[in-house]
């Protein structure tokens, strides 16, 4: 059998790919771009792929029967084409819930306490001239008794919801599909959550129902110093509005890990705020911690085994 992986630098240098010798010739590529995909895939047994695009064209001249993907998300294969040429699809999901729980409490607190501005007061110097054992310039509140809106309770919005109450958070949340019956947490509109909450955090996917779901429309709903956070999917805030309400108003501090386009273009109109201090961004990083890419990885091996077997 042969396996061929189309992009293992999104995977990081520290996973170890070597147990996939076990189940046949192993081909890795850590990049691939769409005019180099059909020669690589065509005439193998099973293709990994994290973000490289299976489409109907390439299905349909190849030979391969699996495809495994180093994601939940499946949007980057033709599915419908997948399907009729009776070649498997196999995602991984549940993998990343605590790192990214992780990461959005790290955006979050860094945001409250203002950690940064306070290590550059004390790297600076700052703190060995002054006449005071404190330096209190930058507010910070604390959680506790806050109300934390949660935009997508699925699992890992659901561990966010389990944390902010450990914190001492009210939690409510919004239900993107209408679908969810969470009984544990009150379930609320959008614009009564966009209102009333001090933090908002968004775990929703990206759907016709979530795209923009963020605008300029509700963003004036937000109470002074509302916390964002998305570590969901890009789109799902629309992005030039974002960047005017944050240049535009005191009323909001944004930590996104995710954007529409990725890598972020240049042009992003995120980068290019006055009011800097009120955005963190991190490139796309809440998914991967080590522990979170090791089981990814083992379960991409487990779904490669099991078809064959």
């Amino acid at each position: 059998m042969k396996i061929v992986f189309l992009d293992t630098k999104t995977l990081g240098k520290d996973i170890n790919l070597d147990n996939f010798n076990t189940l046949g010739e192993v081909v890795k590529y850590e990049t691939t771009e769409p005019n180099e995909t059909l020669a690589r895939v065509q005439n193998c047994d099973v293709v990994v792929t994290n973000k490289v695009l299976i489409p109907k064209e390439i299905i349909e001249q190849s030979k391969f029967k699996l495809i495994c993907i180093t994601a939940t998300g499946t949007n980057n294969i033709d599915l419908e084409a997948a399907q009729k040429a009776n070649i498997a699809v196999k995602n991984v999901s549940d993998y990343s819930t605590s790192s990214v729980s992780q990461l959005t409490f790290t955006l979050v607190l860094e945001l409250i306490q203002k950690i940064s501005y306070y290590k550059e007061y004390v790297d600076s110097l700052q703190w060995s001239k002054s006449n005071l054992f404190t330096h209190i310039d930058k507010p910070f509140f604390e959680l506790k008794n806050k109300k934390w809106g949660i935009i997508g309770l699925g699992n890992i919005g659901k561990e966010v919801a389990k944390i902010a109450t450990a914190f001492g958070c009210e939690v409510n949340y919004y239900s993107t599909s209408g679908k969810n019956l969470n009984t544990d947490y009150n379930s609320i509109t959008l614009e009564e959550l966009l209102k009333t909450s001090d933090v908002i955090s968004i775990h929703s996917p990206l759907n016709d129902s979530t795209y923009n779901l963020i605008n300029k429309t509700n963003l004036d709903l937000l109470k002074e110093d509302t916390i964002l956070v998305n570590v969901g999917r890009g789109g799902i805030i629309n992005e030039e509005d974002l960047a005017k309400k944050l240049d535009s108003s005191k009323s909001l501090y944004c930590g996104l890990d995710v954007v529409e386009k990725e890598p972020i273009e240049e042009e992003n109109p995120l980068l290019k705020i006055k009011n800097k201090d009120r955005l963190i961004l991190t490139p796309h990083i809440a998914w991967a911690s080590i522990e979170a890419r090791t089981t990814l990885i083992n379960k991409v091996f487990d779904n490669i085994k099991s078809f064959v077997l």
